[in-house]
């Protein structure tokens, strides 16, 4: 007899092939799709490491993606089948074998895999308007993503892209959460997640499992807790980032996006830990902005000319004298001259905030007696 488990949960398992099939009790298939799975990707990458070509790699890839929605097929069917079984006695001690009702297994089931296109699992709820946003909000930033990367031909757009896993993820969560308040009783109304967050702002709450969701955008789950300078001052630190080294192609400092995310991503847990138990301070990462506006402004000022510069003057002055490679100088003077200037200056600046804090702390009472 088949022992009873959790559908929903063999399905979600077998997202890395062969674990679904093996919490199941299919051992021969949950060792045969990984070793197909895992080897064909494996062969693919030596093949093109060998060969120098992406061909192999990219038939790997296709290949293996073919398996594991084979895998998931299966195991599919196998569930859909399976009707769970429970043994009782009849009046004269003999053992029978009767089918389980299990609607709430099924319904369970059901909803959780409805829900992997997101807002298709609150239908089956009977929450439409729920459903809907879940839906009109994970295909519209795709489409709305893929129309400015083709209209603008820039490739920066697809960072948001990382969004969508994170709308997915929380969908998910979300239809679990409410499939099990409905099968306990509860009544789950109807409303938009735009509708709770307002609701949860006015009773001054927050969700630190949505806040944690959001983190992973630099700034947005510091801002949803309400921290708004801190938030709003990391993610123009992220985008800002990639916008400058992508203008100025300044690949030496690519290493500097990663670093920036690790920050605001462990900076947004810190502060959800804090959340309920402490009150939260909204200092900003930079401290006395206002001082350095100036700066900041002469920074944007050098930026938008070099811009303008770069997609208006250049090309009118290549047409002019097309013999002389204007472009190649210009282009690797100015991005020499930009970075060496950001170097020097920020290294001054450095080293001169290091000297008024080495004097505030030798005479602290200096600057009161006057």
């Amino acid at each position: 007899m088949q022992p009873q488990r959790n559908k929903g949960l063999a399905f979600i398992m077998n997202v890395i092939p062969g674990l679904g099939h093996y919490y199941w009790g299919r051992r021969g298939r949950a060792l045969l799709y990984p070793l197909m799975f895992f080897g064909i990707l494996m062969g693919g990458f030596i093949l093109a490491f060998g060969t120098g070509e992406e061909g192999p790699l990219i038939l790997g890839i296709f290949v293996a993606l073919l398996i594991w929605g084979i895998s998931m097929i299966d195991l599919l069917v196998a569930l859909l089948r399976y009707t769970p079984t429970i043994v009782i006695h009849d009046e004269y001690g003999r053992p029978m074998t009767v089918p389980l009702d299990k609607s709430e297994d099924s319904e369970r089931f059901y909803t959780i895999l409805l829900s992997f296109i997101p807002g298709l699992g609150h239908f089956q709820l009977g929450l439409m308007q729920r459903g809907l946003s879940f839906l009109i909000s994970f295909f519209g930033l795709a489409t709305i993503l893929m129309f400015l990367t083709g209209l603008t031909n820039e490739s920066v757009f697809l960072v948001f892209f990382g969004m969508l896993p994170i709308i997915w993820l929380y969908c998910m969560f979300d239809v679990v959460q409410l499939v099990h308040r409905k099968q306990a009783g509860e009544f789950i109304q109807d409303r938009t997640l735009f509708e709770e967050l307002e609701s949860g702002r006015d009773e001054s709450r927050r969700s630190k499992v949505f806040a944690t969701l959001l983190s992973a955008f630099p700034g947005a789950g510091q801002m949803y807790l309400g921290l708004q300078k801190r938030g709003f001052q990391m993610m123009v630190m992220f985008l800002g980032s990639i916008y400058v080294m992508d203008v100025l192609r300044l690949s030496l400092f690519m290493f500097l996006i990663p670093l920036i995310w690790f920050y605001c991503f462990f900076d947004g847990l810190q502060q959800i830990s804090r959340y309920g138990r402490e009150p939260l301070r909204d200092k900003p990462v930079i401290e006395g902005f206002v001082n350095h506006q100036r700066w900041v402004g002469l920074g944007l000022l050098i930026l938008g000319l070099y811009f303008i510069f770069t997609t208006a003057v250049l090309p009118y002055l290549e047409s002019m004298f097309p013999e002389v490679p204007i472009s190649y100088h210009i282009r690797n003077y100015v991005k020499t001259g930009l970075v060496s200037l950001l170097l020097i200056g920020g290294g001054i600046k450095l080293m001169s905030g290091s000297k008024k804090e080495k004097r505030r702390e030798e005479y602290p009472f200096h600057e009161s007696d006057q």
